[in-house]
């Protein structure tokens, strides 16, 4: 809270909230005393007098704790009663990260967001944009059988980004485009067919989907991200491998969002540029 309030009228609102703490917490009178080590009559007087002074900072500690609620609410600074290990406990959470992204988590935060841009960061080329024959050599041979269920949800999350009415902004570096082109890395042993196949349907998805999919690249010499997704101003997931972390504080999502528009202004290809890229990059390995 911005609003500047006077000694009387704070050390009111402190009284006010500590009765209402009390009442919530099932405390007596005295078991407070107790448990922040006064006397019951401090108590008393903290609850029912009407001078302008606040306890010192030791005892609204010790009574927020007591209570189960933050300082800063006692105090008028917060209009939240929560402490800040809870209110971070229900704005952090951390969820299991599939090999594959099909786990019905991504898609409730995508419905979710229907309507609000999508900024994301892949950890390689985004899944949704890949084609099948890339999934299977990149899938088959950790997942098997399942193989085919991370090619359903790829292909459901393209079927959805068409429909949504969500705006799609994608960031990655260059180097991981070029990687991918000339089968070098991660990307070793990929079949050139496969390698131009693709290129082929990125450039075209890239282009068909423009402006509701924006696809930028930045140089990672100069700039960094690790993996995530913004999905509007609701929610923030960083992709940790095993799992995911996901953020609902607005104070971290805008942090990140200013991140991710630096990846953008910043890019060296930006989403016009990039079909005359791919088609380039097609050239130079016989395409």
């Amino acid at each position: 809270m911005s609003t500047k309030i006077d000694k009387r009228t704070r050390a009111e609102q402190f009284r006010i909230r500590l009765n209402r703490g009390l009442q919530d917490s099932g405390l007596s009178q005295s078991a407070l005393a107790r448990q922040i080590g006064v006397d019951r009559s401090t108590i008393s007087q903290l609850l029912t007098g009407d001078g302008a002074r606040l306890p010192n900072a030791h005892v609204i500690g010790a009574c927020a704790s007591a209570l189960g609620v933050s300082a800063d609410w006692l105090l008028s600074l917060s209009d939240r009663p929560e402490s800040a290990a809870e209110l971070l406990a229900g704005a952090l959470s951390l969820s299991r990260a599939p090999r594959a992204l099909v786990d019905e988590r991504i898609f409730d935060w995508h419905r979710e967001a229907a309507g609000y841009k999508i900024r994301h960061v892949p950890a390689a080329l985004p899944d949704m944009l890949k084609t099948r024959a890339l999934l299977e050599w990149e899938y088959s041979p950790h997942l098997g059988k399942t193989a085919g269920q991370a090619i359903g949800a790829s292909e459901d999350r393209l079927a959805w980004m068409r429909k949504s009415q969500s705006d799609y902004e994608i960031a990655m570096p260059i180097y991981e485009l070029h990687s991918f082109a000339h089968g070098t890395g991660y990307y070793h042993g990929l079949p050139l067919d496969t390698r131009l196949e693709q290129l082929d349907n990125f450039e075209r998805l890239c282009t068909q989907l423009y402006p509701r999919l924006r696809v930028y690249l930045f140089d990672a010499k100069r700039l960094y991200s690790s993996p995530l997704t913004i999905f509007g101003p609701l929610l923030c997931v960083f992709y940790a491998g095993s799992h995911y972390m996901a953020f609902r504080d607005s104070d971290r999502i805008e942090t990140f969002t200013q991140h991710f528009d630096v990846l953008v202004r910043e890019a060296d290809l930006t989403a016009r540029q990039l079909p005359g890229h791919l088609r380039a990059l097609k050239a130079t390995i016989g395409g």
